[in-house]
C-alpha cells in the first residue's frame, strides 16, 4: 500500500471515529494503576446502573490482551458483520464488543502497542454503536497504549480510577490520576472496591484490605469521590455465571452501591451541562 493509500485509508478511519463519538453523549474511561482491583467488575455493573434507570448503554472492552468482560456477561458468541459494520452483542439491555469474541478460547494475544491500539480504533469505528448515553470503556491495567489511544480517540469526559483500600493499590491509582491529567480528560472519580468484606452468615463488615485509601486519595487530589464498594460473595459467583449482582440483587449493599455511583456521575453531567 503507498504512502498516499495509508493516509487515505487512515483519514477515512478517524472520520468513521469523528461519526461514532458524535451519537455518544456521555464517554466514560474506567481504569486502574494495577491489576486485580476488580476494574471490569466495576464497568460492568456500572454500566448496568446506569441502565437500569433507562439510559441507553454500551460497554467497550478495550483490555485487548486480557478480555474479561463476556465472561462476566456470559456472551460466547462470534461477532457478526453487516455491510462492513460490526453488530454489538446486547445482553440485558447494554451493548457490547470484546476482542474474546474475535479469538479462540484460551488463545493468548501476543501483540505490541500498535496492534493492541488498531483494534481499539476498529472497535470505534467500524462498531455500529448507534445512538447512546453512555460508553463505558474498560481498560487494561496500567498506563500503556490501550489507554492512549482511548484517550485520543473515544476522547472520554469522564475516568473513573479504581483502587483497593490498600496502600499499594493506591499509590499506582495516583499514576492513574496523574495520567488522566495528562491526557486532558475533563473529570475524574475514584472508586474504592473491595472496602470491607461482608460476611454471609451475619452481614457484619470486615476491613481486609483496611479501609478509607480511595477517599483520601481523592480528598489529597482533589477529585470526586465516588463511593465504596464492600467485598460480596455473591458478586463473584453472579459474575461467573455470567450476572451482573445488580441485575440479581438489586437490594443489596453493593447493588446500592453501584446506583449511588451511577447517580453521583449522573448529577456531575447534569451540573457540568447547567455551568455550560
Amino acid at each position: 500500500m503507498s504512502e498516499y493509500d495509508q493516509k487515505q485509508k487512515f483519514e477515512e478511519e478517524q472520520k468513521r471515529i469523528t461519526e461514532t463519538i458524535s451519537k455518544i453523549k456521555h464517554r466514560i474511561a474506567v481504569f486502574s494503576g494495577k491489576g486485580g482491583v476488580g476494574k471490569t467488575t466495576v464497568s460492568v455493573n456500572l454500566t448496568y446502573a446506569f441502565q437500569v434507570e433507562e439510559f441507553s448503554t454500551g460497554i467497550l472492552d478495550a483490555d485487548i490482551t486480557g478480555p474479561n468482560v463476556p465472561k462476566m456477561l456470559n456472551v460466547n458468541s462470534e461477532l457478526i458483520y453487516l455491510d462492513e459494520r460490526i453488530i454489538p452483542f446486547e445482553k440485558y439491555g447494554a451493548k457490547m464488543i470484546s476482542m474474546a469474541s474475535l479469538i479462540k478460547h484460551g488463545q493468548p494475544i501476543i501483540w505490541r502497542g500498535p496492534m493492541r491500539s488498531k483494534v481499539i480504533n476498529q472497535f470505534l469505528a467500524d462498531v455500529d454503536w448507534g445512538e447512546l448515553d453512555f460508553l463505558i470503556a474498560d481498560l487494561p491495567p496500567g498506563t500503556g497504549d490501550e489507554i492512549l489511544t482511548i484517550a485520543q480517540e473515544m476522547k472520554p469526559d469522564y475516568a473513573v480510577i479504581v483502587t483497593t483500600p490498600q496502600e499499594v493499590s493506591v499509590i499506582d491509582a495516583e499514576r492513574a490520576i496523574n495520567m488522566a491529567r495528562k491526557l486532558k480528560i475533563p473529570s475524574i472519580g475514584i472508586v474504592e472496591n473491595m472496602s470491607g468484606f461482608v460476611c454471609p452468615h451475619c452481614n457484619a463488615i470486615v476491613d481486609i484490605f483496611g479501609s478509607g485509601g480511595g477517599e483520601k486519595l481523592a480528598a489529597d487530589y482533589d477529585v470526586q469521590f465516588l463511593g465504596s464498594i464492600p467485598i460480596d460473595i455473591d458478586t463473584r459467583i453472579l459474575s461467573d455465571k455470567g450476572k451482573p449482582i445488580i441485575l440479581e440483587k438489586p437490594n443489596c449493599e453493593v447493588s446500592k452501591a453501584f446506583k449511588s455511583i451511577s447517580e453521583l456521575i449522573s448529577i456531575h453531567y447534569e451540573h457540568a451541562f447547567v455551568l455550560t
